[in-house]
């Protein structure tokens, strides 16, 4: 897993920590653009507790593993109906990102002000019986909103989106009780993950539990019961909106950073997910040796461009060795994206913070609105191919729209 704090040197840490607290403070709210499909996007948020899988982050082994997840769906369009704020949470995530990013809670005060194209609880869009459905994991120490940006274009292409907020992992996670889970820290969690992509002979533990193969697998579990839950939601949505309109037979799952190496341990494990988009996120032993069989694609950059981001060369070989090893090694239809320029945060809505976000280290050169341009075409077409065996051109070969992308297919 990646620092976000390496970005600067450490001799100018602390004064680059300053500028960006303030310049991120002064930040006015920010809209998102109009997602480019027919549809408009509605949201509902679960809360759900796996009664069979015990919480192995607490010391309490009558704990059980609990999750928040917000569902994304089409919706029919009501241009006066209210929007649904970006984060609900918006305090508690605030407070997660500042200790992730080592700036005051403050910084993200204007988080509460910005809103999403959602529209609560909106109906159903019923020109179909039912559509696909996507599962999104998150990325490590951040929140399920984290990518709105790519999850709001594919539910106006007509996908179904449940965005897992894993407790421990995630930044912060509120439950309906009023109960807060914060995130462990980077030192508690990142030899439990490192283990599942580079093995150490004496396995890192946690409250007295050993994981001898990390702990992608136990995350993975998350996406397996989300799949388990979506179909009771679909069969009998205790909402009453989703009721017979999740078309779980064809689903996918897309995950960025620690959510593409959990996604991807999801993937190898079970086979109800169809398609995987894996976004800048090493692979874990076991899916190197055993590969996916899947259609997958992957979205990353170059060696030079995570250079330029100042990522340490054990972090890039791990990233592109691990990624391109599962690729050529696919049974199915695979695809390789590298962007050049663009960062790692720039596969999320972060650069949106703040019109500095180049300046402050949150964007590579290539910029937010052509990053995020050039993730939703390659997903919207992946899914829309594996998912919906609709005409995905984009994924014949090189585009003249993205010129600077390179691309590679297997088949």
């Amino acid at each position: 897993m990646w620092d976000y704090s390496r970005i600067w040197r450490p001799a100018d840490r602390t004064n680059k920590m300053r500028h960006m607290a303030t310049a991120l403070k002064h930040s006015p709210a920010f809209t998102f653009p109009t997602p480019t499909g027919p549809y408009g996007i509605g949201t509902v948020t679960y809360h759900w507790v796996d009664a069979d899988r015990p919480e192995v982050f607490t010391a309490d082994s009558a704990d059980r593993r609990e999750l928040m997840v917000q569902v994304w769906y089409p919706a029919e369009g009501d241009a006066s109906a209210p929007h649904a704020p970006w984060i609900a949470d918006a305090g508690i995530v605030a407070s997660g990102l500042a200790r992730l990013l080592h700036v005051p809670a403050l910084t993200f005060g204007h988080l509460k002000d910005i809103t999403s194209n959602a529209i609560p609880s909106a109906p159903v869009a019923d020109d179909k019986s039912s559509y696909p459905v996507l599962l999104f994991l998150e990325g490590f120490g951040v929140f399920q909103q984290m990518n709105t940006f790519q999850v709001q274009e594919l539910v106006s292409h007509g996908y179904v989106v449940a965005a897992i907020d894993q407790p421990y992992t995630a930044g912060a996670v509120t439950f309906p009780d009023g109960r807060q889970i914060a995130g462990l820290s980077r030192d508690e969690l990142e030899p439990l993950v490192r283990q599942s992509y580079s093995p150490v002979d004496v396995a890192p533990s946690l409250n007295g539990r050993v994981f001898e193969d990390g702990i992608a697998s136990y995350l993975a579990g998350d996406a397996s019961y989300a799949l388990d839950q979506l179909a009771i939601v679909n069969r009998d949505d205790p909402n009453g909106i989703l009721t017979g309109r999740l078309d779980l037979m064809h689903a996918g799952l897309f995950g960025f950073s620690l959510g593409g190496i959990v996604g991807s341990e999801a993937c190898r494990m079970d086979s109800r997910l169809q398609a995987c988009l894996l976004m800048d996120a090493p692979m874990p032993a076991d899916v190197v040796q055993g590969g996916l069989r899947q259609p997958a694609m992957w979205i990353t950059r170059d060696a030079d461009s995570m250079r330029l981001e100042r990522w340490s060369e054990r972090d890039i070989e791990e990233h592109l060795t691990t990624m391109r090893a599962v690729f050529e090694g696919l049974q199915g239809d695979g695809y390789y994206v590298q962007v050049p320029g663009m960062f790692h945060l720039n596969l999320t809505d972060t650069p949106l913070l703040s019109p500095l976000a180049s300046s402050l280290g949150l964007s590579g050169p290539i910029g937010a609105q052509r990053a995020h341009d050039i993730v939703n075409a390659y997903s919207v077409a992946f899914f829309d191919r594996h998912l919906q065996a609709r005409s995905a051109p984009l994924l014949d070969g090189p585009a003249g729209q993205f010129p600077d992308v390179l691309f590679e297919r297997r088949r």
